[in-house]
């Protein structure tokens, strides 16, 4: 956390900006939020565990790929957002959890009617000093080391800017085995941003620019190993505005521009992937009443392909009309979004999605949610395009989102609070773009639109915390996931989908006391399937113990452990692709 920050230390001003970019996708007024603690963490892949409803595929170790499935939609299916602008990858569709540090996001925010996660870039707050700083340092096993620095200046009253440096270099070998070691799993990363943040009359604005560089290994499976690499150049800049031109109108504005350079270096021949982006997305907001407010959505997106082995572009438009209701214990949403996709010299694909939420407050912090919505996934240029694979005939992705819930949230004693939901959902999944033999020759797949899929389910989070002298904390996760393949004729027909746990349980908690702080977490998952059969149930525990020191006129620095798989589980997230066994990090950290 850049600065010292800690997650209930933000200048509320300076923050507006959360309110309005996390909570909706695009202007869209249909949300149903939940929260993730950055707590302790190495890395977006690693915190996202700990959420309801997640999948992360981790190809093992530092090096491998790491992406998130939200109730078992698919990575591709899933957005990822930073500061409100999301995050494109028009090649495959998934957006790789290693571009994105997680050392200067402040929150993250899950929404499951959007099937979305936000990162929230943390905001600075400043004490007598115009200039607050935060330097890091990290060291552990497998020859890890994570230096990190952040800067921030106050500008003005109403400006200040944030610079940051991260590096994660490690050799990443490990032993999996008796004897078997996993290897060309090496990494050199690089990551630079600036943010600058402002406000002003009626509004705040925050414009970012940031660089990813990286090189690694991609060590393959364990029965088909290999000494390929890659390399990675992201950059992007994006501004996001929020202007309050009277009490009845309300703007929001973003856009974006980035590039993407992916190369590999294979046993098989080097390909590179270069693909830019452009978005301009805004929103309009009318207060008719004090009860009645209607919105206004309008995106367009240019995305462009060149590769070794195809060229493509796509341009998107995305338009909303919605309308929100509030009248005393009684809220209500309702939405009409239409995308369209056009390729390039190819078909185009268009999709109106209705959708609506409502919420009840039964009682004084019991309050009782429900959504449902429609959700479009166009294919991705390699589903389409891709030499000897693509299939240029394929629809979008349909899907039915549902859910219902009860939220309860309530402090007593002053120094206690007490939170509690329970959620159950229905996912329906068709069109599910799934490979498959060619009739011309089964040796040959192609993608089609013959997959379908029927995910159900039960989140459960209870959780107590208490702020005084001690101040403590206990959180219980539950979720009940059955996610099955549907799709006629399939060889897994009736199967959980492959890598979606049937069962998983977080457990976390965390003391502090006079600059001390432990703070441990273990999850397990079980009742998953790789597609052909039953995988083990794994669990981890992590553990971390921290002191923060004082120092008079400076600031003050940090001392921090952490344990990592405490119990040695020896397990695979994606079969072939052992994850490390026990391991631990060393850190300091001093603040100004």
């Amino acid at each position: 956390m850049a600065s010292g920050l800690t997650p209930d230390s933000y200048d509320p001003v300076l923050d507006s900006l959360d309110a309005v970019t996390v909570t909706a996708d695009r202007g869209v007024t249909i949300s149903r939020t939940d929260t993730v603690s950055v707590r302790n963490s190495l890395s977006l892949a690693q915190t996202l565990q700990q959420g309801s409803g997640f999948h992360v595929s981790d190809n093992g170790g530092v090096s491998g790929l790491k992406t998130v499935s939200l109730r078992g939609l698919g990575s591709a299916h899933t957005a990822v957002y930073v500061d409100g602008v999301r995050v494109g990858n028009m090649q495959s569709g998934q957006s790789d959890l290693g571009m994105l540090g997680v050392e200067n996001v402040g929150s993250i925010v899950v929404d499951y009617a959007q099937n979305s996660v936000s990162l929230n870039t943390a905001r600075p707050v400043f004490k007598e000093s115009p200039v607050a700083g935060d330097v890091r340092l990290s060291a552990g096993s497998f020859g890890t080391w994570i230096p990190y620095a952040r800067m921030d200046f106050r500008l003005s009253e109403k400006l200040s800017l944030s610079a940051n440096a991260s590096g994660s270099f490690s050799k990443g070998d490990f032993e999996y085995g008796e004897g078997q070691f996993r290897t060309n799993n090496d990494v050199k990363q690089v990551r630079a941003g600036l943010d600058l943040f402002g406000r002003m009359s009626g509004g705040d604005y925050h414009v970012k620019v940031y660089y990813n560089d990286t090189e690694r290994g991609t060590p393959g499976s364990t029965s088909w190993p290999s000494d390929d690499r890659q390399k990675d150049r992201n950059a992007f800049v994006q501004g996001v505005l929020r202007k309050n031109f009277s009490h009845l109108y309300t703007l929001r504005l973003s856009g974006k521009a980035s590039y993407d350079d992916i190369f590999y270096t294979s046993a098989w021949g080097d390909s590179n992937y270069g693909q830019t982006e452009f978005q301009i997305n805004s929103a309009h907001e009318f207060q008719i009443r004090g009860w009645w407010k209607l919105s206004l959505a309008a995106d367009l997106q240019w995305d462009g392909l060149k590769s070794s082995n195809y060229t493509a572009s796509r341009l998107t438009a995305f338009s909303a009309l919605a309308s929100s209701f509030r009248t005393g214990p009684f809220a209500a949403d309702l939405a009409l979004e239409y995308t369209g996709a056009f390729d390039k010299d190819a078909l185009s694909r268009n999709a109106l999605s209705p959708s609506a939420d409502i919420r009840l407050e039964i009682i004084d912090g019991l309050s009782l949610a429900a959504f449902g919505r429609r959700a479009y996934r166009a294919p991705v240029f390699n589903e389409l395009y891709y030499v000897g694979y693509g299939n240029p005939d394929l629809k979008s992705e349909d899907a039915w989102l549902t859910d219902l819930g009860l939220d309860f949230n309530r402090g007593f004693q002053g120094s206690w609070t007490l939170k509690a939901k329970l959620d159950g959902f229905c996912y329906l999944l068709k069109d599910k773009i799934t490979s498959a033999p060619t009739e011309e020759d089964p040796d040959i797949w192609m993608p089609y639109n013959i997959g379908k899929v029927r995910s159900t389910g039960l989140d459960i989070l209870a959780g107590i915390s208490h702020s005084g002298a001690w101040t403590y904390a206990l959180d219980a996760r539950y979720t009940y996931q059955s996610s099955l393949d549907m799709t006629p004729d399939s060889y897994s027909y009736g199967m959980q989908i492959p890598y979606v746990a049937r069962h998983v349980v977080v457990l976390s908690g965390q003391m502090e006391w006079k600059g001390w702080n432990l703070s441990s977490v273990w999850q397990l998952r079980s009742g998953r399937t790789d597609g052909y059969g039953i995988l083990p149930d794994w669990n981890t525990l992590d553990l971390t113990l921290s002191k923060e020191f004082a120092v008079r006129k400076c600031g003050g620095f940090r001392l921090k452990a952490s344990l990592y798989n405490m119990l040695d589980c020896r397990y695979e997230t994606v079969s072939g692709y052992p994850m490390p066994g026990r391991n631990f990090i060393f850190g300091v950290d001093f603040n100004f």
